[in-house]
């Protein structure tokens, strides 16, 4: 008790109103320049499609989420001169010490390794990842780190207390780049979870693999945040003696036996060996669409440039446009959904002007963060009188056509929603990180790509289709009988028949206590 009142008073004595963050005037020593020229193997199978696509990018998405830890561990294994990732999560976990090990083995070979991460919701484990900084050839930066590095919630409750105008904004990018050659972007944090390889939780999330004239304007983003005073060196955060090289040489040796990933379906150890699903994108056997893009990503300073003091770039703009310009449908699948008011606007404008707007969340059974929940619940009834299609994901989808996971996850655990794409009409769709809450707009970094190709839309369309099948989530609507005074309906198909639901469906009676009471008091500035 007394070690932790000790504790508690440094916290509070040393970042009490700070407004910067700790460490950040920490020496910045750039890595060494690669080795070694453009890599041909991630360079030479898309030359001829990128020089007759001048100004535009190879596309595909991968929406299982086995495939999504693959293509990070062989895009590692095949990269040449250099590495950048930036995730607003990077779990110790198990998928996260196999790509710990990757990075390391990849340095090892010479190749320049840079990691960006943001500090708001690590777990304990979750430092592994800072061995890797003795390491000459890798550098490690966290975005507006934490000064208390510990896992004491009374502690980091302290901290947040007297210093949330700053630990409030956080960096929720989600970006790979490998080579600057080839780029994955979309929803995945590093995770278990978001690979759906755990067998007690499965997130269906995306990446979009990109080649081609957008690689080098995400490479350009990355290097706006790692070159931010917001980002700052791990060994400024570091408390722990380091044994330099030996220690990340010691995790490049290390082997953990991948268990979970293995067991998960889909072959993994064969695709692991035969390099797929990689080996099938460079040999074209898994075609790429190319199509225009704009960039739909926020600077690193996003606060100023949304007051007007800086100029820079705002997600919200593209998106935004896109969504203006829809002709005839609007089709969003989103697990946070608490609009703000011009985002409400420009849906509700969608529906005045007779177009069809079809959205897929979160439900409450399925619900893994009970204060967006919370917050989303205030807004269903605005969305479904302005007409507004509404569906919600089941925690135990009855199908696993387009979900992402395996034959053996489909009857454990808990299904969720973390993706984040948006269809305009038929012809165009959204790919990032980018929630439709307040958070996402106010309070954290955003990455994604507006991508105009009728392939992917369709394709985008087709996986909404199957998530929002009757067995596999809730058609939310509102009672039209006369006794029913608006009241929420939730029809489902459970074993090949029609079930409609005037009462919420809920994992416990708990859950559904807890987010109904939340419902009273939750910020929604903070959701």
């Amino acid at each position: 008790m007394t070690r932790l009142l000790a504790s508690a008073c440094c916290v509070l004595l040393l970042g009490a109103c700070a407004s910067l963050p700790p460490g950040r005037d920490y020496p910045r020593t750039p890595l060494p320049a690669p080795e070694h020229a453009a890599n041909p193997a991630l360079v030479k199978p898309f030359a001829a499609a990128a020089q007759s696509h001048p100004g535009a990018a190879g596309f595909r998405l991968f929406s299982v989420g086995v495939e999504g830890l693959l293509l990070r561990l062989e895009l590692i294994r095949t990269a040449q001169r250099s590495l950048d990732l930036q995730y607003y999560i990077f779990h110790g976990d198990e998928s996260g010490r196999l790509i710990t090990e990757a990075l390391a083995q990849a340095a090892e070979r010479g190749v320049q390794v840079r990691i960006l991460v943001d500090d708001g919701e690590t777990q304990r484990g979750d430092e592994q990842l800072f061995a890797l900084t003795g390491h000459p050839n890798i550098a490690i930066r966290v975005f507006n780190p934490w000064r208390y590095r510990g896992h004491n919630t009374v502690l980091r409750g302290l901290e947040w207390t007297f210093n949330k105008g700053r630990l409030d904004y956080r960096m929720h990018n989600k970006l790979f780049v490998a080579d600057d050659a080839v780029a994955l972007i979309g929803g995945r944090n590093i995770g278990d979870e978001y690979f759906q390889v755990d067998p007690e939780s499965q997130y269906a999330d995306d990446d979009l693999l990109v080649v081609g004239a957008a690689v080098p304007q995400l490479a350009a983003v990355f290097g706006q945040f790692w070159d931010s005073e917001t980002a700052v060196p791990a060994q400024a955060l570091l408390t722990e003696t380091r044994s330099g090289r030996r220690t990340a040489r010691a995790i490049a040796r290390r082997g953990t036996v991948p268990q979970k990933a293995a067991s998960a379906g889909f072959n993994y150890q064969d695709k692991l060996a035969a390099n797929e699903p990689l080996a099938d994108v460079l040999a074209g056997s898994a075609p790429l669409g190319w199509a225009g893009f704009e960039l739909a990503c926020d600077s690193p300073d996003k606060k100023a440039v949304a007051a007007g003091r800086r100029a820079g770039r705002l997600t919200f703009g593209p998106v935004a446009h896109a969504i203006e310009h829809t002709r005839s449908q609007l089709t969003l699948v989103n697990p946070y959904l608490v609009p703000t008011r011009e985002e409400l606007a420009l849906l509700e404008q969608q529906r005045a002007a007779a177009r069809r707007v079809r959205i897929l969340t979160t439900s409450m059974e399925a619900a893994k963060d009970p204060l967006a929940q919370a917050g989303y619940m205030r807004y269903r009834r605005v969305l479904l009188e302005s007409g507004i299609e509404l569906f919600e994901i089941r925690a135990r989808p009855g199908s696993r056509r387009g979900s992402g996971e395996s034959k053996q996850l489909t009857r454990t655990g808990n299904y969720g929603l973390h993706a984040k794409l948006i269809a305009f009409d038929d012809d165009a769709v959204f790919v990032g990180s980018m929630n439709l809450d307040q958070r996402s707009r106010w309070l954290n970094t955003e990455d994604g790509l507006v991508v105009h190709s009728s392939g992917l839309a369709q394709e985008t369309l087709r996986r909404f289709d199957a998530m929002t099948e009757p067995q596999n989530a809730y058609s939310v609507k509102l009672d039209p009988g006369p006794r029913g005074r608006g009241r929420l309906l939730w029809s489902t198909e459970e074993d090949g028949r029609t079930v409609t639901y005037d009462r919420e469906p809920a994992r416990s009676l708990w859950q559904r206590i807890e987010i109904r009471v939340l419902t009273w008091f939750v910020p929604e500035s903070e959701l």
